[in-house]
């Protein structure tokens, strides 16, 4: 959902919304690239808004996107325990007769009405109706960095569309980051959900880790037939991500390396095994930064949003 204060989106009715960080990095970094479909107009009292083309205009309308469930709550009974019963009823004040979207996850979506809440919890009345939509031909390869900007990335790299997300230590990287508790404890599940809950989509991508960015790619090697590698790389990059020419593929990996950025080895390696070496400007990024810079650019250059 976005404020009052800000229109523009990515096709919200058709491809899921969006997070705000995820909307202001990606709209930045057209703009920086010099792309000719925005107007930024700066108003009185320091809001903005955007004014894009048509094939780009679509606006967030709706105060609420969607509430996801592992499975179908037992009797059609939300605990008012549960934190979305509490979000339904202390955060969106619905009462009974109101309605909600809500989803399972991997699964169908659609309108849930309110019968009856009572002290203990929100019984509803629940309809499947739009089927798990696909996600797109995209995989995220991120470094390991610190687990509160890791946060970030997982939940904007949900909400952004991709079908995979790959997390891999590096030669730079602090090795401690794949201990800790966002890995060990399942809690990395959460941003998934929250990113997938903020795009409108039930369907959350698949995600693994790798000790090492060289085990990693051996895991995807197999996967070369219609496979586009493309790496971002802030030292010695070939060309920008924004006009490089991007061959055709079937799936398309965008690799993201931490904030020390790739060691000359692992440039060496990822150059070996068939990526294409693109920047995102001269300016130095935090790794969750060019992350969503990167894949909204990419996803836009392929017209899939």
């Amino acid at each position: 959902m976005v404020s009052q204060g800000m229109v523009g989106s990515v096709d919200a009715e058709s491809r899921g919304r969006v997070g705000v960080e995820a909307v202001c990095t990606a709209i930045s970094h057209l703009i920086l690239s010099g792309r000719s479909w925005f107007m930024l107009r700066i108003s009185h009292r320091l809001r903005f808004r955007l004014y894009l083309t048509s094939d780009l205009i679509s606006c967030y309308t709706k105060s609420m996107n969607i509430i996801l469930f592992e499975a179908y709550p037992e009797d059609g009974r939300i605990p008012l325990s549960d934190a979305r019963g509490k979000h339904i009823k202390k955060i969106l004040r619905l009462q009974e007769g109101d309605s909600f979207l809500m989803g399972l996850v991997n699964g169908f979506a659609g309108r849930a009405v309110i019968t009856k809440i009572d002290s203990e919890a929100i019984a509803i009345d629940w309809k499947q109706e739009t089927p798990p939509l696909p996600l797109f031909p995209i995989t995220l390869l991120v470094a390991q960095v610190r687990p509160i900007c890791m946060k970030r990335i997982l939940r904007e790299a949900v909400s952004l569309g991709v079908e995979r997300i790959v997390v891999s230590g590096t030669d730079t990287g602090e090795r401690s980051y794949r201990d800790a508790k966002l890995w060990k404890g399942g809690e990395y599940r959460e941003y998934l959900l929250s990113g997938a809950q903020q795009a409108g989509r039930t369907v959350v991508p698949e995600l693994k880790l790798f000790d090492t960015l060289y085990d990693a790619e051996r895991e995807y090697k197999q996967e070369d037939t219609g496979l586009v590698r493309i790496a971002l790389d802030n030292i010695k990059p070939e060309t920008k991500l924004s006009t490089m020419q991007i061959p055709d593929g079937n799936k398309y990996i965008l690799a993201v390396g931490p904030e020390r950025g790739w060691s000359s080895h692992e440039r060496e390696f990822l150059t070996g095994s068939g990526y294409l070496s693109a920047g995102l400007g001269d300016r130095i990024l935090r790794t969750e930064t060019a992350c969503s810079a990167g894949l909204a650019i990419l996803l836009g250059r392929l017209s899939l949003i």
